[in-house]
């Protein structure tokens, strides 16, 4: 579709990306993305020594305290070269690299729970979620697997984009809630041109988002959320209305996925349009 049959919905106002799957991550002024989404995106994981699972904070039950560190690369993360280390932020504030040979041992302690830290590879990984006892969610109060995408240690997609007028629709719906975009951890935040208050996103599926001059991504389907989106970290209490909120009003659903269509360069401030 050419330029002229565009239409533009607003611009990028925050990129994030996450190395280690289910710690908190690291703001980008500027982000590579290839079709495995943004660059060193869930690059690693820590995966469980017993099961072979992948840990993530979708089963807080047996993985409370994931929320509590903080990953980001020691040096740029470049196309085409090797993923590089991490430096991982522990809940006591002392950090630690990935390229220490005694990395799972430390982090093992400190979870209480025996783990390896490992870089995505080839093959599929299984973790588990656990679904609280929730009006609207498809199981109740019970623990389920689910198998991740084929080497990869994302959930579902490579991307997830929200805007900033779904998370002004949710507080109004709630306002005792605080609904800041780390609760719901997206690589892409877009501000709409518009200044509409709404579930956006949930048009733009089966359409195509150009981001800056090259990128462009296939939106999927919603982002069905999980119990992550009501746990405390940093500042943020641990709120279950937060889920509730989005069950009762959007089917559960905050933000959509996106399949890369066409990599490149996106940046902090870049315009968004649809096709």
């Amino acid at each position: 579709m050419s330029n002229a049959a565009q239409v533009e919905l607003g611009a990028v106002v925050s990129l994030w990306r996450y190395p280690v799957k289910s710690m908190m991550g690291e703001e980008l002024n500027a982000a590579d993305v290839t079709e495995r989404g943004l660059l060193g995106d869930r690059a690693y994981a820590l995966v469980d020594s017993s099961d072979g699972k992948a840990a993530t904070a979708k089963n807080p039950r047996k993985w409370p305290h994931l929320f509590d560190f903080r990953a980001t690369f020691i040096e740029p993360v470049r196309p085409a070269a090797k993923i590089p280390p991490v430096r991982i932020a522990l809940p006591d504030g002392t950090t630690v690299t990935s390229d220490r040979g005694d990395l799972s041992q430390i982090l093992s302690k400190t979870l209480n729970r025996e783990v390896t830290f490992r870089a995505a590879q080839r093959g599929a990984v299984n973790a588990e979620e656990y679904w609280p006892d929730m009006e609207g969610l498809d199981h109740r109060d019970t623990v389920t697997d689910f198998t991740l995408p084929e080497g990869t240690f994302f959930d579902v997609a490579m991307v997830h984009l929200l805007t900033t007028a779904t998370l002004d629709r949710l507080r109004e719906l709630y306002p005792q809630g605080r609904f800041e975009v780390r609760r719901f951890r997206p690589n892409i935040v877009v501000q709409l041109a518009s200044g509409e208050k709404g579930f956006a996103e949930n048009t733009w599926v089966g359409h195509t988002l150009a981001i800056g001059t090259a990128v462009r991504m296939n939106i999927t389907v919603p982002c069905g959320r999980c119990v992550m989106t009501t746990l405390a970290q940093g500042d943020l209490p641990r709120d279950p209305g937060i889920l509730r909120t989005a069950a009762q009003h959007n089917q559960v659903n905050v933000g959509v996925y996106a399949a890369v269509v066409r990599g490149g360069t996106i940046r902090r401030g870049d315009p968004v349009r649809i096709e």
